[in-house]
């Protein structure tokens, strides 16, 4: 049998097999540690530069190992990515077919239930819609769902053409964890989901994303087996998502979508079971209890009437207190109203998931303020209560502890200089073997860092304006291919209205305005343009890959510290302070460099790109602090000097001159 040096070497299976295969140190120095790793059934924490190939180099030993294997993404693209091409290509490369199952959360599936109570009067659509949506989209799209469920295996609503997730049909033919009726479901037998769950069970691989993988524990609890009790490993790709992801997994979320879809769910179940002559004097106090939650639901939005937005939900708030109060106790007398319901029933469920509801309230009232943080959410269509902990170490530590076997950790962006400490802390994952891969890419040949000088200080109200100067003669050299990353959306739209007006109806460049188009159209019609100027924000700063010369210039407007006004950000500082701690230093910096990391990693995608990344903010030389965040990012010559930067971008231009283009939205 070939060993891994074998394999990933020159004249190996891989190179053989995969067209633009490069054979990399880098990747079978990741590869062995990770087949050691699995072998021991140990905890690993990798950061593997961009460049590395780490999917290759945890996947062919996840082929090898012989063990059951989860592999888990940060987002369902990935996952798509990963079970349509990346596995097939390896597992044929080497010689070793695996059964792998692809798993997608359970909003993903057709819901046989839901569909027949949509099809019974369509009620629910009526609840959820205007009567001027309803016969032009949603009745249509229920009859072409109708005809593709007789005749789907796999359930999966990707399939249905024309259909998105944010299509008001979608929340009515899909069940949430708290709308399943798990074993008592009528259609039980035939669930997609229980079906892509026992062909999960099943399989040798299975391809989650992150999402799911935390949700396991309270899925398990729906009678459809536990992923990761079943795993002998557990691989983690985008791993820096992981402590976000957990603190929410952790945390306490009610919003008013959940209780008004619960108590539209109680509705149409009792109307039901009115109509089948089955109701009874429980029914009657149901109905009232319905009809009290509603009241109670009603005096929170009162209470929480106010600009939209996350605001800090404190104690002294009377009003909204008050309101929350009286809506647990409505929810509280609800689920008691509901259950001497027939164990095996709908009704029983939902009296269940009523419960879940009023605990989840009762949870986020009475939270001590060195647990965590409470916010008030306020959007146009309602409002969110949330409870987020501050430390989730100690939980996440016994979640590894508790299944024996191997959790491999893995992103381009785990550590700060030589130190995991900031991430494995969040984790508690304290005793876990590290290892850092550094980029094989030449980042000091391939690019160049511009630190521009003079530019005045971020809070200053002509810095935005500062920074599209700075920004303007850099993209005319390069011939556009550039990315311009804002901190905020106020600072984004700011950028945006600057560049439009400077360039009138003559613009050289076609302008992508994140929040004009979907993300993945804007990056599509970026990449296809090959000189375009895209102004985006967070969303742009990670998981976008753009190879070539369609991006050789990186702008970032400021060094990008979480905002202080958010309320979650400073419950923490708080908390920390409170407890004797440094924000700026053990939360703030860390997480400020990890993201600016992020970022930068957007230029270098290949060993052939070439560009330069400009940061605009003056703190980065002009503050002690800014050695840590050019600690965190890769070797790259550094100039202050303007006629640097447009020199090196001139002279990796695309030598064709780009014709004028408008500077209206894709």
């Amino acid at each position: 049998m070939l060993d891994l040096e074998d394999i990933f070497g020159h004249g190996g299976p891989l190179e053989q097999a995969l067209t633009g295969f490069k054979v990399r140190r880098e990747q079978l120095l990741m590869a062995q540690r990770v087949a050691g790793a699995l072998a021991a059934r140990e905890s690993l924490v990798v950061e593997a530069g961009t460049g590395t190939g780490k999917t290759f180099a945890y996947l062919v030993p996840a082929l090898l190992c012989g063990a059951r294997v989860l592999i888990s993404t940060g987002t369902r693209t990935l996952q798509d990515q990963l079970f349509s091409k990346d596995l097939p290509l390896v597992a044929a490369a080497l010689g070793r077919p695996a059964r792998v199952a692809l798993l997608k959360g359970r909003a993903n599936y057709l819901c046989r239930y839901r569909l027949a109570r949509a099809d019974e009067g369509g009620e629910q659509l009526r609840l959820a819609e205007s009567a001027a949506a309803r016969p032009r989209a949603s009745q249509p799209m229920l009859a072409r769902i109708r005809r593709w469920a007789l005749t789907t295996r796999r359930g999966d609503l990707a399939e249905v053409r024309g259909l998105s997730d944010s299509h008001p049909v979608w929340p009515q033919i899909t069940a949430t964890r708290e709308s399943c009726l798990g074993v008592r479901c009528p259609e039980i037998s035939r669930c997609h989901v229980v079906l892509a769950r026992r062909e999960a069970l099943d399989a040798d691989i299975v391809i989650v994303n992150h999402h799911l993988l935390l949700a396991d524990l309270a899925l398990k609890e729906d009678g459809f087996g536990d992923l990761l009790g079943s795993a002998d490993a557990i691989i983690l790709d985008e791993a820096h998502q992981i402590p976000d992801l957990a603190t929410q997994f952790f945390g306490a979320h009610v919003g008013s979508r959940q209780v008004e879809l619960l108590l539209k769910d109680v509705r149409l179940e009792l109307s039901a079971r009115a109509a089948g002559a089955s109701s009874g004097q429980g029914a009657s106090e149901a109905a009232e209890a319905v009809r009290a939650a509603e009241d109670a639901l009603g005096e929170v939005r009162a209470a929480s009437a106010r600009p939209t937005g996350r605001f800090a939900w404190n104690p002294g708030d009377f009003a909204v207190s008050t309101a929350v109060q009286r809506l647990m106790q409505g929810l509280e007398a609800l689920a008691a109203a509901l259950a001497g319901a027939d164990p095996q029933s709908a009704l029983a469920q939902l009296g269940a998931r009523t419960a879940d509801l009023a605990a989840s309230l009762a949870r986020i009232a009475a939270v001590d303020e060195l647990e965590g943080a409470r916010t008030l959410e306020v959007t146009t269509r309602g409002f969110a209560l949330s409870l987020m902990p501050f430390d989730i170490s100690e939980r996440f530590r016994a979640l590894v502890q508790g299944r024996r076997g191997a959790w491999i950790f893995t992103s381009a962006t785990l550590c700060l200089g030589e130190e995991f400490a900031h991430f494995t802390g969040r984790l508690g994952l304290t005793e876990a073997a590290t290892l850092r891969i550094d980029s094989p890419f030449d980042h000091e040949r391939q690019s160049l860092l511009y630190l521009p000088a003079g530019l005045p200080e971020p809070a200053a109200a002509s810095y935005v304006p500062a920074v599209i100067d700075t920004a303007v003669p850099l993209i005319e050299a390069a011939g556009g291919g550039a990315f311009v990353l804002f901190t905020s959306h106020r600072a984004l739209s700011q950028g945006a209205a600057l560049l439009r007006a400077r360039w009138a109806d003559a613009a050289p460049y076609r302008l992508f305005v994140q929040g004009e188009a979907p993300r993945e159209r804007l990056l599509q019609e970026f990449r296809a343009d090959g000189n375009g100027v895209l102004l985006g924000t967070a969303s742009f700063w990670e998981g976008v890959d753009v190879k070539g010369e369609a991006l050789r210039l990186v702008v970032i407007e400021k060094l990008p510290f979480a905002s202080p006004e958010d309320p979650l950000v400073r419950a923490r500082i708080e908390h920390l302070t409170a407890s004797g701690g440094n924000a700026f230093r053990d939360y703030q910096l860390p997480e400020a460099a990890l993201a600016l990391k992020q970022g930068t990693g957007r230029l270098i995608r290949s060993e052939d790109d070439y560009g330069v990344v400009v940061i605009c903010d003056p703190r980065l030389l002009g503050r002690g602090y800014g050695r840590v965040f050019l600690a965190a990012l890769p070797a790259m010559t550094v100039t202050q000097d303007p006629e640097d930067a447009r020199r090196f971008l001139r002279r990796h231009a695309p030598r064709a001159a780009p014709r004028a283009r408008s500077v209206s939205a894709p």
